[in-house]
């Protein structure tokens, strides 16, 4: 298979994702790119987060006509996440600019703990997934969005993982947003932010245009197609299975970091993951019965 092929097929799978679950974006492609392509970890993030911005708008559009995003909460989030975006960019460069090819192991590894953290977030949605309860803003609901913002903006600048997974649970927990709107709020200030870590990344050239024209004609129909079959496929085994796949890929990282983990030891990890992954699909879609 050439190399073309594989980044058409990788945005076509990724785009597939993204359309079906709203999360997968960064946390698939960046590990992807770096573990199976060979792409530098700098280049893969910077040019992941400019095929994200584009693949993110098209379903960030799809949502704000369907007025399930929660504008104004969106623009308070951005408030936060768009200074530490483009700061965690900056930050990122002036060390590859200082350091160079060494700063390659400690990026992979923080990548990877991100990635695992996405993981564990939505495995916590799936197992303590929020009571129906009316939309209640908290008091202090910017100061709230702008702090949550910061923490998202940063660790997506740096990593390119975490804009959906994890602001999904702080939409939830913090806001109270009807699950609705969560995953439409989610994407449509994902893909606002997104773009401004984006045209940081092409500001300081981290960004492989070609590679990301390859992976856009894979993503766009593919995450069109996501979104239309999503409504026919079980959301809660896309989702599992997600997060499975991430766990995983955050193991495959570690490895590829300098974990001296055997190659039986990363196929336990995998067998292990999907082990786990199953055990938590079957305890939420078969709730134990009541005792009397």
């Amino acid at each position: 298979m050439s190399h073309e092929l594989m980044m058409v097929l990788f945005g076509l799978g990724v785009g597939l994702l993204v359309g079906a679950t709203g999360v997968g974006g960064g946390s698939i492609m960046t590990p992807l790119l770096v573990v199976v392509a060979g792409v530098p970890p700098v280049g893969a993030i910077g040019t992941d987060l400019f095929y994200a911005a584009v693949t993110k708008t098209v379903g960030g559009a799809s949502h704000f006509t369907k007025s399930t995003v929660d504008l104004r909460l969106s623009l308070q989030l951005a408030v936060g996440s768009v200074p530490a975006a483009l700061g965690a960019v900056w930050l990122l460069h002036w060390i590859d600019d200082r350091i160079g090819i060494a700063i390659d192991t400690p990026l992979i590894v923080i990548v990877a703990i991100a990635i695992g953290l996405c993981a564990v977030a939505m495995f916590w949605q799936t197992l303590f997934p929020p009571k129906t309860r009316p939309e209640r803003a908290p008091r202090h609901q910017f100061v709230a969005a702008v702090i949550s913002g910061l923490i998202v903006g940063f660790v997506l600048g740096l990593t390119s993982a975490g804009s959906g997974a994890i602001l999904a649970l702080l939409l939830i927990a913090i806001f109270q947003l009807a699950p609705h709107r969560v995953v439409g709020t989610d994407i449509f200030h994902a893909a606002l932010l997104l773009w401004a870590a984006a045209i940081g990344n092409m500001v300081v050239g981290n960004v492989d245009y070609r590679l990301a024209a390859l992976l856009l004609l894979g993503s766009i129909p593919g995450v069109l197609i996501g979104t239309k079959v999503s409504v026919r496929l079980p959301a809660l085994a896309l989702r599992m299975a997600l997060a499975g796949v991430l766990l995983a890929a955050a193991g495959s990282l570690a490895v590829k970091a300098g974990l001296p983990l055997p190659p039986v030891g990363l196929v336990v990890w995998f067998a292990s993951v999907a082990v786990a992954t199953y055990l938590v699909y079957r305890r939420v879609r078969i709730p134990a019965p009541e005792v009397p």
